[in-house]
C-alpha cells in the first residue's frame, strides 16, 4: 500500500483529481488512454466488481483504516493520496462524499451491436445534457429491466464524476455505448423505436400493441426541447404518458423509469 502524502496542490501525480477538465479525462483521439472519476465507497466498490480497472485513490486521511478500508484492500498495489479535508477540497473544488475518489481506466467503446445483441428493452438518450438526468435514466434502467443504453453524441458522457453518483454506479451496470448511426439503423437490429414525445399523433403508453413487440428502442429526448422532429418522425411509435391535472410533461428521468416499468419485457411481476 503506497501511501502519499499530499502537500501541495501542484504535487505530481494528482492532477487527475483537479486540474484535468472531463474532456482531458475522457481523451477521446487516444481512448485507451481514458480516464473517469469513480466517488465514494458504495460506487467504487459497484465499478470494482463490475470489473473496472483502478489508478489511484484520493482519501482523507481518517478514511484510510476507516471507510475506504476494504477499497483499499482490493484496488492492490496503487497509489493512495491522501491530506487534511480542506486541502483536498481544494484540491478537487469540491468537498469529497464520503471522503474517497477513485481514478479508473475508462473502457474502450463497444459498438451498438455488441450491447445490443441479446436486448429486448434498450433505451436511446437523445440531447440529454444535465449529469443528474444522465445518473438518473441509468438507474433506473438498471432497476427496471431496460438491456443497455445508447447515448446520442450530443448527450452527457455517463462516466462523468456527477452521473456516476447519481446513477450510484449503476452506469457500471447496464452495457452503453454512442449511437453514432441515424435512428433507424436500429431497425436493421430488429428494434421497434419508441418516441416518448407529446404530438397529434401520439399513442397512450399503455396502448396493447406495445407489449407485442419483441425488442423496444424507447428514445428519451430533453424535458426543455424535446425531440427533435426528425427524430420523431423517423420512429415507429410515437407515445405519450398520460397525466392529470393539466400538466403536459414529466422531467426526462422520471418519464424514463414509467417508459421502462410500462414497456419492460417481462411483465409477469
Amino acid at each position: 500500500m503506497a501511501i502519499i502524502e499530499i502537500t501541495s496542490l501542484e504535487q505530481s501525480g494528482v492532477e487527475v483529481f483537479g486540474t484535468l477538465t472531463e474532456a482531458q479525462l475522457r481523451n477521446r483521439l487516444e481512448p485507451e488512454k481514458g480516464i473517469f472519476i469513480a466517488e465514494s465507497p458504495k460506487v467504487i466498490d459497484v465499478a470494482l466488481r463490475a470489473g473496472y480497472e483502478p489508478l489511484a485513490l484520493l482519501c482523507e486521511r481518517r478514511h484510510i483504516e476507516g471507510d475506504a478500508a476494504a477499497i483499499i484492500e482490493r484496488c492492490g498495489d496503487i497509489p493512495i493520496y491522501t491530506g487534511e479535508r480542506q486541502l483536498l477540497s481544494q484540491l478537487t473544488g469540491y468537498v469529497l462524499t464520503r471522503g474517497v475518489l477513485c481514478a479508473m481506466r475508462r473502457p474502450l467503446p463497444k459498438t451498438v451491436e455488441q450491447v445490443c445483441r441479446d436486448a429486448s428493452r434498450v433505451v436511446v438518450i437523445d440531447g440529454v445534457t444535465d449529469t443528474t438526468n444522465i445518473g438518473a435514466i441509468f438507474r433506473s434502467a438498471a432497476a427496471l429491466g431496460i438491456d443497455a443504453v445508447l447515448l446520442t453524441p450530443t448527450s452527457c458522457d455517463p462516466l462523468n464524476r456527477r452521473a456516476v453518483r447519481v446513477s450510484m454506479g449503476s452506469v457500471f451496470l447496464v452495457p452503453w455505448t454512442w449511437l453514432t448511426s441515424p435512428l433507424q439503423s436500429l431497425n436493421s437490429l430488429g428494434f421497434k423505436t419508441v418516441a416518448m414525445a407529446l404530438t397529434d399523433k401520439s399513442i397512450p403508453l399503455d396502448a396493447p400493441v406495445l407489449a407485442t413487440e419483441p425488442r423496444l428502442a424507447i428514445v428519451m429526448g430533453t424535458e426543455g426541447d424535446g425531440l427533435p422532429q426528425e427524430t420523431i418522425a423517423s420512429t415507429d411509435y410515437v407515445v405519450r404518458i398520460p397525466m392529470s391535472h393539466g400538466v403536459d410533461s414529466l422531467n426526462v428521468a422520471a418519464a424514463s423509469a414509467v417508459a421502462f416499468w410500462q414497456l419492460r419485457r417481462d411483465r409477469s411481476g
